[in-house]
């Protein structure tokens, strides 16, 4: 366009088109340069993306973590037996966080005689007249026993709060005397571990519909469930005073992240098997003695036995 523009033009002299080009190339030059400028930006604004969110932990994957962590648990409950721990471990959350989830990957594999499990139902009205933590210290571990709380004394912060199951004394009874609650019990030598599972408002109701949608899920949604979702600010604001109250140094929440199931699961137990140190007691390998055969002894006949029907 230049050498078009100098072509054309018969009244301009040598020196105005010298001035013309170094005038052009000093603007092609800034241009050039302000269009590596903001290439050099776009670059820099495209590493400052926000970090994806992790890949689905697929079911082998998820499979194989589960069943390390659940051989060190095992580890973990014959170190409890062994050293006589009172191990109480509460899982709290809002509904369909996944907290039941985590207590049965916990439990499945260990000695029900050593870790339980304690969901306790509406109090009775006996046990309304009775001091609050009274029904819960009945379940409160004994020497070489670890006890999985699914939902614990925390109900009064959170759903009897919210719901107006307590007066507005009560409630603030509750904040002021569970931290020295807690803190007498870990005097006595129970160890007391606190695990909150958060769980985002989309995921939650994204549960609450597939439970609606599968029979078999269907009768964990109760009108309690329903309330509380209507109820989410509510319970939001419960929580946060219920921490401010409760989560001290001496007896801290743990926050799990629990919008992954399986990642919420293998986390939680990951931090358990952190928390307290163990070795390992596992048992070496025995080999079974022989069976009896000397005796003399006739297998009644299989036809006057009430078999139940091979239907498979």
């Amino acid at each position: 366009m230049l050498e078009d523009g100098i072509n054309n033009s018969d009244h301009v002299n040598n020196n105005n088109n010298d001035n013309e080009m170094a005038s052009n190339s000093s603007e092609e030059h800034n241009s050039e340069s302000n269009l590596k400028l903001k290439v050099k930006k776009n670059k820099n604004q495209k590493k400052k993306k926000k970090p994806n969110k992790k890949k689905k932990l697929s079911k082998k994957k998820y499979e194989k973590e589960l069943a390390k962590l659940q051989i060190e648990l095992i580890k973990l409950q014959e170190w409890i037996k062994h050293q006589g721990l009172k191990v109480a471990i509460i899982f709290e959350g809002r509904d369909a966080a996944g907290k039941g989830g985590a207590i049965k990957r916990i439990s499945e594999c260990l000695n029900p005689r050593i870790c339980r499990v304690v969901a306790l139902g509406t109090p009775s009205d006996r046990q309304k007249t009775q001091w609050y933590f009274q029904r819960y210290v009945a379940h409160l571990p004994a020497a070489g026993e670890m006890m999985l709380f699914d939902r614990s004394w925390y109900n009064r912060a959170g759903v009897e709060k919210v719901m107006g199951f307590c007066t507005y004394e009560q409630y603030n009874e509750f904040l002021h005397s569970c931290p020295q609650f807690e803190f007498m019990i870990q005097r006595s030598g129970i160890i007391l571990i606190k695990y909150w599972f958060s769980v985002s408002d989309d995921e939650q109701e994204r549960r609450f519909q597939a439970r609606i949608d599968d029979p078999t899920k269907r009768w964990k949604l109760s009108p309690m469930d329903l309330e509380s979702r209507v109820r989410w600010m509510d319970y939001s604001k419960a929580k946060d005073d219920m921490f401010a109250a409760t989560d001290i140094p001496e007896s801290p929440w743990h926050v799990v992240d629990a919008d992954d199931k399986k990642r919420a699961r293998l986390n939680c137990i990951k931090h358990l098997l952190s928390i307290i140190p163990y070795e390992d007691l596992t048992p070496e390998p025995i080999n079974l003695p022989p069976r009896q055969t000397n005796i003399e002894y006739e297998r009644p006949p299989i036809e006057i036995q009430n078999f139940v029907p091979r239907v498979y």
